[in-house]
């Protein structure tokens, strides 16, 4: 039977999945006044293709804002999980590294919302530095999993 101990390093890492939880609720948050601006009612969720193309350029424009704020949340959303659980598993044995690194993916996951409704059709690319702390933290709960089972 394998003993896992948590140490005193551990809270770092809840911080930084604490941190993860602001981010959604800003970027759910952000997500409002382009909606308001693109006049998109609840429950859709986007724009669709067709409304982008035949509105007037003004519209267009508040329609596609709109469009690239729900996705960079909804973006958000289709990686937080993976994100949290590889955090959680990599900070049982290297808790300062997982932090940072959670914290890193915070960070970025905010430049990526900014980016994305500001920054054009690149705009998307700012903040990408999440995929980075993304995969690390997988491959390092990989290696922590492996300890485990090796152990």
């Amino acid at each position: 039977m394998t003993t896992i101990e948590i140490s005193q390093d551990y809270g770092y890492v809840l911080a930084a999945a604490v941190s993860t939880f602001l981010v959604s609720s800003w970027l759910g948050a952000r997500v409002s006044p382009f909606r308001k601006a693109a006049k998109i009612p609840y429950p859709y969720e986007y724009a669709s293709y067709e409304q982008v193309q035949t509105a007037p350029p003004q519209r267009q424009k508040a329609l596609d804002t709109f469009n690239r704020a729900q996705r960079g949340h909804q973006n958000f959303n289709e990686n937080h999980l993976s994100m949290l659980g590889s955090l959680f598993i990599a900070g049982i044995t290297r808790p300062k590294l997982a932090a940072g690194m959670g914290l890193f993916w915070s960070v970025n996951r905010v430049l990526y919302g900014i980016g994305y409704t500001r920054g054009g059709e690149k705009g998307r690319y700012w903040g990408v530095g999440w995929m980075l702390a993304q995969y690390g933290l997988i491959i390092m709960a990989g290696k922590t999993a492996w300890d485990v089972v090796m152990a």
